[in-house]
């Protein structure tokens, strides 16, 4: 069974997300194409030896997939607990 793109919470709350995730990846030192925020994860899976494809990738373990979200998502996490602690400063 194919598993549909995650929605956020708040629909509008899509662009900054993008945003926050090139933002984030971009610092990381990873390539940031603007038109397509989830090119990065393609590069993200490459570097980790994952063999992430366009497409249908039903042969990947879930293992192989944390490895590319969680360098994804962990890296953001991180970023907004650095913004509520900045924030909790002022």
């Amino acid at each position: 069974m194919a598993r549909r793109k995650r929605r956020p919470l708040v629909p509008e709350s899509r662009g900054a997300l993008d945003q926050l995730k090139n933002q984030v990846m971009k610092n990381k030192g990873y390539h940031i194409n603007q038109e397509d925020p989830d090119h990065v994860k393609y590069e993200v899976a490459n570097e980790v030896g994952v063999p992430l494809q366009k497409g249908y990738n039903g042969s990947l373990t879930s293992k192989e997939a944390g490895k590319v979200g969680g360098e994804i998502g962990g890296n953001m996490v991180k970023e907004l607990v650095r913004m509520a602690q900045e924030q909790m400063r002022r």
